[in-house]
């Protein structure tokens, strides 16, 4: 094909426009926190012109194949997840990605979680119901594989008129050591991180805290940490840049993402990372993939 011609042009310049596109790598959806079934989630994302996105619920795939079925061909959808875990006696949540879904270890870690999440929602329940307050029961999620949280939690008190807003009941009940928060099942990161490579995934450090250091970075790189969140919704220039460079000082792969949980600044496409740092993600989940 000569080049310079009209229809060369327009290839390139679509090529460029795809590979400087953004992709959005944690989003949640109605099976866990989210507000946005992800079927809404697909169609918010095409309008955004995303060409890729992670379904990333907390502790749940159960989003993953309905987001696919509403896809089709117009975009990618990623396997992800977002783990419930515990380092150096504090929560952690592990991002995952390129991970075989089909992995029973995987399913069997996921499926613990999901069912202490399933018992802790019912004992913060009945610590309300000590504090005299009812909530019906005929309001919670319908999916039998929604990721229970305090979330859904906070917005029944809101209906129920025992909160003004959702922000009020986590003041008021569920905050941690609040009178009616339970703790989330103590999941140690590297059997959350042995798990997910184990399954052929890429395990990834989401939202990293104002005050994280290098140190702690390294010490879970030496666990098994393969890649750190560097653009979320709280991340501010200045830590985006420090995480990119302890990154590549520690080769680490980087993630990103909205975090979106539903209307608001968190909007789907919001945040992310470049269609060439997703293709070092996909390259380092077929590395793990091949791996025994």
């Amino acid at each position: 094909m000569a080049a310079r011609q009209p229809f060369t042009t327009l290839c390139q310049q679509l090529a460029r426009r795809r590979l400087s596109a953004r992709v959005d790598l944690h989003i949640h959806t109605t099976f866990s926190d989210g507000a946005y079934t992800p079927a809404e989630v697909v169609d918010l994302a095409r309008r955004s012109g995303l060409p890729a996105l992670a379904i990333t619920d907390h502790d749940t795939i159960a989003g993953i194949e309905p987001a696919r079925g509403a896809a089709k061909d117009w975009l990618e959808i990623i396997s992800g997840v977002e783990i419930t875990c515990q380092f150096q006696n504090e929560p952690f949540h592990l991002l995952g990605y390129f991970f075989r879904e089909e992995n029973q270890s995987l399913s069997e870690l996921l499926n613990r979680i999901h069912e202490h999440r399933r018992q802790r929602f019912g004992e913060m329940m009945e610590r309300l119901g000590k504090l005299g307050i009812r909530l019906p029961a005929g309001a919670l999620p319908e999916q039998p594989h929604c990721a229970m949280g305090r979330r859904h939690l906070a917005e029944l008190l809101v209906k129920a008129g025992q909160a003004g807003t959702v922000r009020e009941a986590f003041f008021r009940y569920l905050r941690d050591e609040g009178p009616v928060a339970v703790p989330h099942l103590a999941v140690p990161i590297a059997q959350a991180i042995a798990v997910l490579r184990g399954a052929g995934g890429v395990a990834a450090w989401a939202h990293p805290p104002y005050d994280c250091t290098r140190e702690s970075l390294l010490l879970l790189r030496q666990l098994g940490l393969q890649a750190v969140e560097v653009d979320f919704p709280s991340c501010r220039p200045g830590q985006s840049k420090e995480l990119r460079n302890w990154a590549h000082e520690l080769s680490l792969l980087i993630t990103g993402g909205s975090d979106c949980h539903g209307p608001g600044l968190r909007s789907v496409g919001s945040g992310g990372i470049s269609m060439a740092e997703l293709e070092n993600l996909r390259e380092m989940g077929s590395f793990c993939a091949r791996s025994p």
